[in-house]
């Protein structure tokens, strides 16, 4: 029961959890299911949610890490956050028949980064070491690539020509960070070009927000967010919580929760990653309205993005 002396509020996010690039690469994954006997191959994982894998296995989905895991002349999708073009001339010489899932906010960067590499620049990749995102889009152009993380890296940076730079970002990053970071580049780098709009998904972008206004507007406490720990959207939205104020959890879903973190709070936030499924959250807001929960929604804006199935699917 809750001991704060008054109802604890929960604020639930709208927009939260799946993202138009992560329905299109599950229904993907089903499409193919439906008309193909199990096994099928997926090469890393679909979406980077437990929960999602864990139900796909089930169903006769086999994630691999290599494409020498396929049989040859299998079929293999690849997962939504891309892959390099050394990965699709290994799945040619193997015969497989790939279906690609690949976002295409995602495949726009890759576009980016090709296109100034052919005009003989080198692209600087905001981003996350070893994300899977991050691999596909350096493989788009081996050594044209330099990789940074923070404001200080890229003071780090050594360059061939300061005058024939361009910067990319992960479609999946902290704009606030984001933006700090693309400042330092601009500022060392006078001439750098960017892209024409933010490669921040739209999805990362509004979910972040959300959770801005729930701090700043709702005064939560505590905010709650389902999601997967290699989940870089999901990891981002904690650090946007703590970055305003409020203490933050990464949860896979309900059975993460403690009773006992809600035992003095009166305004908790619920919000989930653009992978995580909307039953977990379901189940997350079942149990806190266990514990006399009262809850509501938080509109920031409606979301209305859908993107095509692939056209051998569609």
């Amino acid at each position: 029961m809750h001991e704060s002396g008054g109802r604890m509020e929960v604020i639930v996010a709208a927009p939260r959890g799946f993202c138009a690039g992560v329905e299109r690469a599950i229904e993907i994954v089903n499409r193919i299911l439906s008309s193909v006997d199990p096994p099928i191959y997926v090469r890393k994982e679909i979406v980077h949610n437990r929960h999602v894998v864990e139900l796909l296995r089930r169903r006769g989905v086999v994630f691999v890490d290599s494409l020498e895991e396929v049989p040859f002349g299998g079929t293999c999708i690849f997962s939504a956050h891309g892959v390099s073009p050394a990965v699709w001339e290994e799945a040619r010489s193997r015969q497989l028949k790939v279906i690609d899932a690949t976002c295409p906010l995602v495949t726009k960067v890759h576009q980016e980064v090709q296109r100034h590499a052919q005009a003989g620049n080198t692209v600087i990749l905001i981003g996350h070491e070893g994300h899977d995102e991050v691999l596909g889009t350096m493989g788009q152009a081996p050594g044209r690539v330099l990789l940074v993380e923070s404001e200080e890296a890229v003071e780090r940076l050594e360059v061939e020509d300061p005058h024939r730079l361009a910067y990319v970002t992960q479609t999946t990053l902290s704009v606030d960070e984001t933006r700090g970071i693309v400042a330092a580049l601009r500022s060392r780098f006078p001439a750098i070009a960017g892209p024409r709009k933010d490669d921040i998904c739209y999805a990362t972008q509004n979910r972040q927000e959300a959770v801005r206004r729930l701090v700043r507007d709702d005064h939560i406490e505590l905010l709650l967010v389902v999601g997967s720990a290699n989940s870089s959207n999901s990891r981002r939205l904690v650090e946007v919580a703590n970055a305003q104020g409020a203490e933050s959890r990464l949860i896979d879903g309900a059975g993460d929760l403690r009773d006992s973190w809600f035992a003095s709070i009166r305004r908790v936030g619920v919000t989930a990653g653009a992978s995580a499924p909307e039953d977990l959250v379901r189940e997350v807001l079942d149990h806190l309205r266990e514990l006399g929960g009262v809850v509501r929604e938080h509109t920031v804006v409606d979301e209305v993005v859908t993107f095509p199935l692939p056209p051998e699917l569609g």
